[in-house]
């Protein structure tokens, strides 16, 4: 295997869809940043594969045009060495000035428009991908997302060293493999592949893997790398968020949406991916720190796991050591994800996802997304207050509409392993001139939120009512209202986010909602009419209740009576 080559530079790996054909193809790094504008979108095995593609090709965007411009030229206040075309340090320029830093931040501000308004990334992507080829080989002397044999010794202890296929801490394809995530002693039987087809992996689906493993992996490793403390394993860094990323219409836009060259916690614009270290034991040497990334390049391609892989007769065997994880909390540097106030210190974490939030829409959380109310008890996601930036300076169009996407894994919530049991996509549109309304007198979100509340209260009402029906029917309640909720809002999901996305600046805000008002009442009369329309003889003739004779007749007339209320 040592002559062996698979370079994601030039090989096709990356699976999109083509715009012309509308059909998947593969493609490799090289030709997805030449022709990023004629495909569709990523087409991987998973929504959150695509995400972990994302982030991972943003990083290279990222690094490539914090220290280049659109010609290729390097910014007049970073020093860089031209031959590994990495940034030094910076020039003469007091690095502290301020009046320097704005100027410095319209320019690379002029380089992303430069290079959304030509519609194609530039020469020296494929440039830099040509010097950096080597490291983003699966084969080699430093294979891409992995360690060489020897540097997987130096790292783990004794006990836990390996010898070609033989040692502990392997994990294996099908555990890799997010789609099928079975250990060795769960059979995972709803998967996409079967028996012996769960161990086996194509060169490219195992790049794909290599990379969506680093930021979904779970808590089952029991091989861990030494440290001076002792450290819990910790989950991948993406499993850990409730992403949000702008999708645009085609795959470039979004690349560009969400390429932020203009970071709070790195302004200058230094960034440091992991296969930009020379050597493995310096990566891990910053890790062990557990603090933080400062640049978006080093959080993108953030390693959870040392991963060596062994193809002693071809076949691969993939060996997992955990790395120590930093702390989340107030970790502003990451862009892609909501935030909640921990009450306990007063600081920000990012949000999770659960079982328990599963059938909640985006929409239905609004307020997470943008802050209404500008209360202290939320953050904006880094990716939306970059697009207001964009906005807000004429870099976008002032009336586009933004799409704000969610890929999410889900976990079981065991602490012993943390497995994905689910994954939720979802998204919403809006456009760029109601999400970032100027007009505070008729400000749009905060009109938004209370639309959404209002829907909520509506939801809640035919929850009780729901309830009653499996009180009359001797049923469990909650498990009844629940099913009988989920549906309601499923029902809503489509018409909302219509509603949402035909949002003006221009609209007179009252005519706005009272349109989605009338909708709503519609939809929760028909729902109820749908209940009573299955009424058995039990539900007409009733139980006693807490004030007299509960049917299906007096349930609904108290729905119809607080809807009314709720809708004033």
């Amino acid at each position: 295997m040592d002559n062996r080559s698979f370079n994601l530079v030039t090989e096709p790996w990356i699976k999109v869809i083509d715009k012309k054909t509308d059909q998947e193809r593969k493609v490799s790094l090289t030709e997805l940043f030449r022709n990023a504008q004629n495909y569709r979108q990523l087409a991987g095995e998973m929504r959150s594969q695509d995400l972990a593609i994302l982030r991972f090709l943003l990083a290279i965007l990222t690094t490539i045009y914090s220290r280049f411009d659109a010609e290729g030229t390097p910014y007049d206040w970073l020093k860089v060495d031209r031959e590994l075309m990495q940034a030094t340090g910076f020039s003469d320029q007091d690095e502290e000035d301020e009046e320097e830093d704005s100027e410095n931040q319209q320019v690379l501000l002029d380089t992303w428009e430069q290079l959304f308004k030509a519609g194609r990334f530039s020469e020296i992507v494929l440039k830099y991908l040509q010097k950096y080829a080597s490291r983003f080989d699966l084969f080699g002397e430093t294979p891409f997302y992995q360690v060489t044999e020897n540097e997987y010794n130096a790292l783990v202890p004794k006990k836990k060293q390996i010898s070609g296929a033989k040692g502990p801490g392997s994990v294996a394809i099908k555990q890799i493999d997010r789609q099928v995530s079975e250990s060795a002693h769960t059979p995972a039987i709803f998967t996409p592949k079967s028996g012996q087809f769960k161990n086996r992996v194509a060169l490219d689906e195992l790049a794909r893997w290599l990379i969506t493993y680093q930021n979904f992996t779970g808590v089952t490793d029991k091989t861990k790398i030494t440290t001076k403390d002792k450290f819990s394993a910790s989950r991948g860094w993406l499993y850990s968020l409730n992403p949000v990323y702008a999708d645009g219409d085609d795959l470039f836009q979004t690349l560009m949406l969400n390429l932020i060259l203009i970071n709070p916690s790195r302004p200058d614009g230094l960034q440091k991916p992991v296969w930009e270290y020379n050597d493995i034991q310096d990566y891990v040497f910053e890790r062990r720190k557990q603090l933080p990334p400062d640049n978006l390049a080093a959080l993108y391609t953030t390693w959870s796991r040392i991963l060596h892989v062994d193809w002693t007769d071809g076949h691969p065997t993939i060996f997992s050591a955990c790395i120590p994880m930093f702390d989340s909390e107030s970790t502003f540097v990451e862009p892609m994800t909501t935030w909640r106030r921990d009450k306990k210190n007063n600081g920000y974490k990012p949000a999770v996802k659960s079982l328990r939030s599963l059938g909640i829409a985006m929409w239905r959380n609004f307020g997470q997304y943008v802050n209404p109310n500008q209360s202290d008890d939320i953050h904006d996601p880094g990716i939306v207050l970059w697009l207001q930036r964009l906005k807000d300076e004429g870099r976008i169009p002032y009336d586009s509409l933004l799409t704000l996407a969610s890929a999410v894994l889900i976990s079981d919530g065991n602490a012993t392993s943390q497995s994905p049991v689910a994954e939720v996509y979802d998204d919403m549109h809006i456009n760029a001139n109601v999400l970032f309304d100027e007009n505070k007198a008729f400000y749009w979100p905060e009109r938004i939120e209370e639309v959404i509340e209002t829907t909520q209260r509506i939801g809640d009402d035919y929850w009780r009512f729901a309830a009653n029906i499996a009180r009359i029917r001797n049923l469990d309640g909650h498990s009844f209202a629940n099913r009988l909720s989920a549906k309601f809002y499923e029902q809503l999901n489509d018409p909302f986010k219509e509603w949402l996305a035909g949002l003006t600046n221009q609209d007179e805000r009252d005519q706005k909602i009272n349109l989605w008002k009338k909708q709503l009442r519609t939809y929760v009369l028909v729902a109820t009419e749908n209940v009573v329309q299955s009424s058995s003889p039990r539900d007409m003739s009733g139980i006693p209740g807490d004030n007299g004779l509960m049917t299906i007749f007096t349930v609904t007339n108290q729905l119809r009576y607080q809807v009314a209320k709720d809708l004033g």
